[in-house]
């Protein structure tokens, strides 16, 4: 008693038993999401429709959960059924089974293709899945995988929830799951058995049965009947019966021994090997009855030739070979490379020996350079003709990359007028819009006009030419070191057209198409110079053949020579520099000889002598004359490449928004407008703004009504508003311009200058840069090929799939700089149809579908290969005795009988296998008896049973629920995937 008494003696420890453990929090987090997913009560709708599982659409949701520290993953599977949230929702069965256990039975769906392992095997459309997460190990222990199974089975009591929950145990390799589904009064349990070899008692129906019997324990005699659905799958791996669909190579073309041969200007296309690795039969028995078959370890009765369903599904070789998808990516691998030209070529042709200089760049520097040699040696024609020489008298020491022959070919591939007279204009401008080409190009299409979406090139367009000369030369012919010597070349070709005014093969007359890309502007550019150049030499023979009379007077108006310069200058136009301050310096002492003879003649000139006139503008007359209003002769905006307009834009930009900068802005930018003023007054003297104005920008000069003295309506115009603005630029612009010609005025565009910085920009350029210029070019022949292929073959996905091709691609090219690793995914999803056009002809050719012979049953049969290129799995008509069935047979026949001669060393019966008709080994009636030994079908590498049936459990006298046994029997894997249902109220 004392010691009970003393305190020091008593310990009080208080357990706080409200305080919710981990186990319970998990518990109680299961319960939450549930709620949120609205997954509480009973679920009603309708069975689904067959094949549903594999066309439809299956919805995921996933939620992370912890128990204590341990990550799980939570998600929920469901069968999107638009109409089952309709129907008979307001009504739902008290003792209605869940829906889980009503999908136990549906026959409807055994075998999806295409779906979750869960709902092959259980067939359902509904369920929930609590898996380790990414990182976390596995749930091996027993004691762990009854605590998640207490945890669910807790959660579903709670929650009142009819959808199954499962819980992934063992390694995930293994798919193991242990679930359970619970109801008003019923409950499944969801169990799986996985072994890696099939135990031979186990090896056939009869087995399965057994075991399926004695899991349920039945206790009613005779036991209610068990419905069986069988399926066996073949595989047909050896196709070495069929033919190998892709084209030979063309040995009498340039190119020999290559596959899939090609030509200049075309892209190889095909697989080198075939796409299709195997092919799946599966033979279905859907609706048996135990006493119908019989399968046991002696004998069974499954002939797959008597299955009443088959179909088949083929497997895609993994990333085949493709010729094209192989063409640009090794195309664009050259976008990573940092060299230049000279140092790919491993020589450096342009440097300095001696005094001379061989480089092509510093011509023009070298040319005002201080020398002892006569000026007529120092031209640009000669300083570039001195480095080709040197190029060509270097490449003899080592040897080119590119052959002479194969080099040679490709340009005159890109220039098939350096076969003609390259000074004859008419040849040249006769194909100038259809080089190369057999038929003329239909513009209206939509594939003429790819190339506005993809920033390209015109198909017929020597830049689009080059692009597909460099990537065959960088496949074919040594990489980037050819493609760096073709590019040098193709420069030099450049620069001789350019001193010798020869129009550049395959461009379009006008100023650059800024829908085209950079390189084809950069060519389109040099070409308007020669075209400017070949104008002002025109020009100026006319005026030198005109002679005296132009010293005299004024020659006649010369539209065709307007844009050229002066011909009396009394210097040879040669002489003069490109400078345009020289040039203009020149120009106006002319004019100031010309004004020092007399001036009277310059007065009468400027008061009643016109210059530059076009033509009569309609009937409109001068507002203080009634002199005809004349369109003059004027000068053409210089052409601008996106690069260029890129630099201006920004140096404009910098000039700020101040009234200083804004009136230079507009200074810079009216320098068009001023030489059109000057052309207007030469061609009509005595003009006003207004003149002009009316000509010019007809919306700035307003005509309206008004009644004069006496009375009468007449119409007068004035000056819109923003004209009459103090400080206006056009006001400021037609003050300070001169009565002058286009043909005398100052140069708006010097194509020499604009010329060398085109020949600069191009002889700079790298093997990395000249690949990102072609790129989209090379994207728009390959889409174009791929088009092509297609046609042929008519296959609706690769049809979508190039539209989706198309949209992306354009959408990367645009931008400034494209994300090559983006541009890299399109190449490669360009490759995958490129893979898909070659499954389709691998199908065709294994079902004998050709394009000269049309068998009765080849429209059937074209439509059977299109569905198993876009569908998972093709069910086959007629199963082994229809059209399709009936060559799915045949090549296991003759597979199976290769396979026996090779396996029994009979090597010469091999040819005999291939070659004899199937119709004469078939009705044979006589034969050896290794040749009726040899089964038409190999073994099955797969087999699945589904075994169900609705028996009361676990007691006589509980409710009827569904069982259901799903058997997996392969080489390397055993597996059962059980579904047992009990009821819980009367057992």
């Amino acid at each position: 008693m004392a010691a009970d008494s003393d305190p020091e003696s008593e310990v009080f420890e208080i357990t706080d038993f409200t305080t919710a453990s981990e186990w319970e929090r998990f518990i109680s987090r299961v319960e939450e999401v549930l709620n949120d997913w609205k997954l509480i009560g009973c679920r009603v709708g309708k069975p689904p429709e067959k094949g549903e599982y594999t066309s439809g659409s299956w919805e995921e949701t996933c939620l992370e959960i912890n128990f204590a520290d341990f990550k799980f993953s939570i998600t929920h599977h469901c069968l999107k059924q638009e109409s089952a949230e309709s129907e008979g929702r307001d009504e739902p069965e008290e003792d209605a089974y869940p829906l889980a256990m009503q999908d136990l039975l549906c026959m409807n769906n055994d075998f999806p293709p295409r779906a979750h392992c869960l709902v092959r095997w259980f067939g359902m459309r509904e369920f929930v899945v609590i898996s380790p997460g990414t990182n976390c190990e596995a749930i091996v222990s027993e004691s762990k995988c009854n605590l998640l199974l207490s945890s669910v089975s807790i959660a579903l009591a709670n929650t009142g929830c009819h959808v199954p929950l499962f819980v992934q145990i063992q390694q995930k390799w293994r798919r193991m799951f242990a679930g359970e589904c619970q109801g008003p009064g019923v409950r499944s349990d969801f169990e799986i058995v996985h072994l890696r070899k099939v135990p031979s008692q186990y090896n056939h129906l009869s087995g399965l049965l057994d075991i399926f019997k004695n899991k349920i324990g039945c206790p009613l005699m005779p036991l209610p009947p068990i419905n069986i659905a069988i399926r066996f799958t073949y595989v047909l791996q050896d196709w070495q019966q069929c033919s190998w669909p892709q084209q030979p190579p063309d040995f009498d073309a340039l190119l020999t021994g290559e596959v899939g041969g090609v030509e200049f200007g075309k892209l190889p296309f095909g697989a080198c090997e075939d796409p299709i690795s195997e092919l799946h039969l599966a033979t279905t028995w859907p609706n048996l009855t135990e006493g119908i078959v019989v399968d046991n370890d002696v004998y069974s009765d499954l002939d797959p030739l008597q299955a009443p369903h088959w179909s088949v599904r083929v497997r895609k070789a993994d990333n085949p070979q493709c010729l094209l998808g192989e063409f640009l990516m090794e195309f664009f691998k050259l976008c990573c490379r940092k060299e230049t030209t000279e140092e790919i070529l491993g020589r450096n042709s342009v440097e300095e020996e001696g005094k001379e200089n061989s480089d092509i760049t510093q011509a023009l520097s070298k040319l005002t350079e201080p020398a002892s040699v006569p000026i007529h040696k120092l031209s640009v024609s000669n300083m570039v003709h001195s480095a080709r020489k040197r190029i060509r008298r270097h490449r003899r020491v080592e040897e080119s990359p590119l052959n002479n022959d194969v080099l040679n070919s490709i340009l005159l591939y890109l220039f098939p007028d350096a076969a003609l007279d390259k000074t004859d204009t008419s040849d040249v401008k006769s194909t100038q819009h259809n080089p190369g080409a057999k038929t003329e190009p239909d513009k209206d299409s939509e594939d003429y006009h790819l190339y506005n979406q993809l920033k390209s090139s015109p198909s017929e367009s020597l830049t689009y030419r080059l692009a597909l000369c460099i990537c065959m030369v960088n496949f074919h012919h040594g990489g980037v070191r050819a493609v760096a010597h073709l590019w040098q070349e193709f420069v030099l070709e450049m620069r001789y057209r350019w001193e010798n005014n020869c129009l550049i093969y395959g461009l379009a007359s006008g100023p650059p198409d800024l829908r085209c890309c950079l390189l084809h502007q950069k060519l389109q550019m040099l070409n308007c110079c020669i075209e400017r150049k070949r104008a002002r030499d025109d020009g100026r023979k006319n005026a030198a053949s005109d002679g005296s009379r132009d010293k005299s007077r004024p020659g006649p108006e010369n539209p065709g020579a307007a844009t050229g310069p002066e011909g009396n200058t009394g210097k040879s136009w040669d002489s003069w520099s490109d400078s345009e301050e020289e040039f203009f310096e020149c120009l106006s002492d002319t004019e100031e000889m010309k004004e020092a003879e007399t001036d009277n003649e310059k007065k009468t000139a400027n008061k009643s002598k016109a210059e530059g006139r076009l033509q009569p503008h309609g009937k409109l007359t001068l507002l203080n004359s009634q002199e005809p209003l004349y369109i003059p002769v004027t000068q053409e905006p210089a052409p601008m490449t996106e690069d260029l307009l890129e630099e201006q834009s920004e140096v404009l930009a910098k000039l700020g928004t101040s009234a200083e900068g804004a009136h230079l802005r507009a200074r810079m930018q009216s320098a068009c407008l001023l030489s059109d003023m000057e052309s207007f007054k030469a061609a009509n003297p005595g003009c006003s703004l207004e003149d002009f104005v009316r000509w010019y920008s007809p919306r700035d000069y307003v005509e309206e009504e008004v009644s004069d003295e006496t009375g009468q309506m007449v119409i007068r115009g004035d000056l819109s508003a923003r004209m009459k603005i103090p400080g206006n630029m056009w006001v400021e612009a037609w003050e300070t311009a001169k009565a002058t010609p286009a043909r005398r005025q100052k140069r708006l565009f010097d194509d020499t200058k604009e010329a060398e910085k085109v020949l600069h920009y191009l002889s700079v350029q790298k093997a990395s840069d000249l690949t990102r210029h072609l790129l989209p070019c090379v994207l728009h022949a390959a889409l174009l090929k791929i088009k092509e292929e297609e046609s042929t073959e008519d296959i609706p996905s690769v049809r979508k799939a190039v539209q989706q091709l198309t949209a992306h691609a354009s959408k990367l090219l645009r931008h400034p700089s494209p994300d090559f690793k983006k541009l890299e995914d399109v190449i490669n999803q360009t490759s995958a149809v490129e893979a898909v056009v070659a499954r389709a002809r691998s199908l065709k050719a294994k079902f004998g579908i050709t394009k000269g012979e049309r068998e009765e049953d080849g429209d059937e049969l074209e439509r059977f290969v299109s569905l198993l290129l876009e569908e998972p799995e093709v069910s086959v008509v007629g199963a082994g005795r229809g059209p399709a069935g009936s060559i799915i047979h045949k090549l296991f026949v003759s597979s199976q009988r290769l396979a026996d001669s090779s396996d029994e060393g009979f090597l010469m019966d091999v040819e005999a296998a291939l070659l004899a008709p199937m119709e004469e080994e078939t009705g044979r009636s006589g034969g050896t008896d290794d040749r009726k030994a040899v089964p038409d079908f190999p073994p099955p590498a797969g087999r699945e049973i589904l075994l169900r049936t609705c028996v009361p459990r676990p007691a006589p006298y509980s409710k009827a629920l569904p069982q259901r046994l799903f058997c997996v029997l392969m080489r390397d894997e055993f597996r059962l995937a059980g579904a047992f249902s009990s009821d819980t109220s009367f057992f």
